[in-house]
C-alpha cells in the first residue's frame, strides 16, 4: 500500500522505476497514444502515464491516481530538460544510441527474425524500434544524473535519523522475516574427455560445412545456443566489447566468411564465422555446445564443497576465505559470499528466497550450513553450499532493530526535499503545457503556474 509518507518519495522511486521497467514498456508496445504535457522541449504521453500506473499497481501500490503518476513524471522530464543543458553533466548520445543498439540485438537474439521480433513489439521499423529504445536509455541517463548532482551533497544526522522515525514511525511498514544468506558456488567441471567429445562434434560439424552443409542448417540442427540457433547462429551488429572475450577475439581474427577451430568459453565450445566486418560493428555466426555436466561430473562437485563444509565447520578456514578462495561466483566472493537482497543490502525476505535454496535451508539455524546441492545459475547447472548468517523474524521498525534502514529512508525523503526545491525554482522559467484532461489535478508542485496571491 502506498501511504502518504511514500508518495512523499515518489521523485526517488521514480527514478529506479523508470529505468526497472522500460522492459515492460516495450513488451507493451505503447508508442504514441497522445501528449499528456509539454516540459521545455521533453514530451510526456498518455502512455507514458498509463504504464507507470500499472507498473505501480502490479508491486501492489495502492490508493493512487493519475495526476499523482504524471507529476512524477514531469518532475523526471524537467530534471532531463536541466540535465542536457548542464555543461557538468557528459554527453553520452553516441555511447547510448551504441547501447540501444546493442540491446535491440540482444532483443532479435530471441526471435527468429526481425520482422517476428517487430510484430511481437509492436513496432513498425527497427528504425523506430531502436529510437524508443535510445529515447528511453537517454531520458533515463539524464533524469538519474542531474537527481544525483542536485542531491551528491545530501546527508543526515543521527538527531535527523530519531527525529524522522519519531514522526513517522506509525507509518512505517512492519518487517517481514528475514535471512542473511552467504554462498558459495561452484561449476561442475568437464572431464578431459568430455572436453574432447564436444570438441571433436564440433571438428566434424566444420568439416560437414566444408563438404557442402551452409552453416546455417548445421547451426538450427545443432548449437545450443536458444538465442541464435533458430537463426541460423546468427548474431547482427556485434558491438566491440558486447560478446565474451574468447568469442570476440576468435571471431574478429577471421577473414570475412572464415570459420574458427572450435573455441572455449564460459558457456561451452564453439565454432564461429564471421560473416561482416565494418569498423567496430561485426556479424557472426556460430555453434555453441554447452558444457552441460554430467551427473558423474555434477557429483564429483558435490563431494568438493561437501569436503569445504567439512573445513569450514571444523574452524580450519572461514566461510568467507572459502568463498573468496573457491567460489565461481564473481558477483559474491568478494563479499564474504554474501547473497545482496532486493534492496542491495544483504536481507532478503524469506518468502523471496529462491524455492531450491529454501528446500535445502528447511529445519536449518542461523549459522549452519547446507549440504552441497544442484542448483541453476543463468541457465547454467552449478553446485552450492549456503550459510545462514543471519536470521531475522518479523517486527515493526524500530531504531534499534534497523538504525541503517531507518537512515535510508530519512536520506532519501531529505534527497527529494532538495529536489522538489529544485524544480519549484524553475517552474517560473520553464515552458509548461499540460493536457486539459488534467486540469482537475491538485499537484504539489505549482505546474500550472497559478497565481499564489488568489
Amino acid at each position: 500500500m502506498i501511504n502518504k509518507l511514500k508518495i512523499t518519495f515518489l521523485v526517488g522511486v521514480f527514478m529506479m522505476m523508470f529505468s526497472g521497467h522500460i522492459q515492460a514498456q516495450l513488451q507493451q508496445g505503447q508508442l504514441v497514444d497522445g501528449i499528456a504535457a509539454v516540459i521545455g522541449d521533453e514530451i510526456v504521453l498518455e502512455s507514458d502515464v498509463e504504464e507507470n500506473l500499472n507498473y505501480a499497481k502490479q508491486q501492489g501500490a495502492s490508493n493512487i491516481d493519475k495526476c499523482e503518476f504524471l507529476e512524477n513524471l514531469l518532475n523526471n522530464k524537467l530534471l532531463v530538460y536541466e540535465a542536457k543543458k548542464d555543461t557538468l553533466i557528459e554527453n553520452r548520445s553516441v555511447a547510448i544510441k551504441e547501447q540501444a543498439n546493442a540491446k535491440y540485438n540482444q532483443m532479435l537474439s530471441q526471435f527468429p527474425d526481425e520482422k517476428t521480433m517487430l510484430t511481437a513489439y509492436k513496432f513498425r521499423t527497427a528504425y523506430e524500434m531502436k529510437n524508443a529504445i535510445e529515447k528511453m536509455d537517454t531520458d533515463t541517463y539524464y533524469g538519474q544524473s542531474k537527481y544525483q548532482r542536485i542531491t551528491e551533497k545530501a546527508d543526515v544526522t543521527p538527531n535527523e535519523v530519531t527525529d524522522f522515525y519519531n514522526k513517522h514511525k506509525l507509518q512505517l511498514p512492519e518487517i517481514k522475516d528475514e535471512v542473511s544468506l552467504a554462498q558459495i558456488m561452484m561449476y561442475p567441471k568437464l572431464t578431459e574427455a568430455h572436453k574432447q567429445e564436444l570438441i571433436d562434434k564440433l571438428k566434424k560439424i566444420k568439416q560437414d560445412i566444408a563438404g557442402g552443409e551452409t552453416f546455417e542448417s548445421q547451426a538450427r540442427i545443432y548449437s545450443e545456443d536458444e538465442g541464435s540457433a533458430a537463426n541460423g547462429g546468427l548474431y547482427k551488429n556485434i558491438n566491440r566489447g558486447q560478446m565474451v572475450k574468447s568469442f570476440e577475439a576468435t571471431a574478429l581474427n577471421l577473414q570475412e566468411g572464415e570459420i574458427s577451430d572450435p573455441v572455449e568459453s564460459e558457456f561451452g565450445y564453439h565454432i564461429i564465422q564471421l560473416v561482416r566486418r565494418s569498423g567496430k560493428i561485426y556479424d557472426a555466426r556460430h555453434i555453441l555446445l554447452k558444457s552441460t555436466p554430467t551427473e558423474e561430473e555434477i557429483t564429483s562437485a558435490k563431494k568438493k564443497l561437501d569436503s569445504i563444509k567439512t573445513l569450514i565447520v571444523d574452524g580450519k578456514i572461514t566461510f568467507k576465505d572459502a568463498a573468496f578462495k573457491y567460489s565461481d561466483d564473481k558477483r559474491t566472493k568478494f563479499n564474504a559470499g554474501l547473497i545482496p537482497g532486493a534492496d542491495g543490502s544483504s536481507k532478503i525476505e524469506r518468502e523471496s528466497v529462491p524455492g531450491t535454496i529454501s528446500y535445502e535451508l528447511a529445519g536449518l539455524n542461523k549459522g549452519d550450513i547446507t549440504n552441497a546441492f544442484e542448483d541453476e545459475d543463468s541457465r547454467r547447472k552449478v553446485v552450492k553450499i549456503v550459510k545462514i548468517e543471519d536470521a531475522i523474524p518479523s517486527h515493526q521498525i524500530t531504531l534499534e532493530t534497523d538504525y541503517d534502514r531507518i537512515k535510508q529512508m530519512a536520506l532519501n525523503k531529505k534527497r527529494d526535499e532538495m529536489v522538489g526545491k529544485f524544480i519549484n525554482s524553475k517552474l517560473s522559467t520553464t515552458f509548461i503545457s499540460i493536457d486539459s484532461r488534467y486540469d482537475s489535478c491538485q499537484f504539489r508542485s505549482n505546474w500550472k503556474k497559478e497565481s499564489l496571491t488568489k
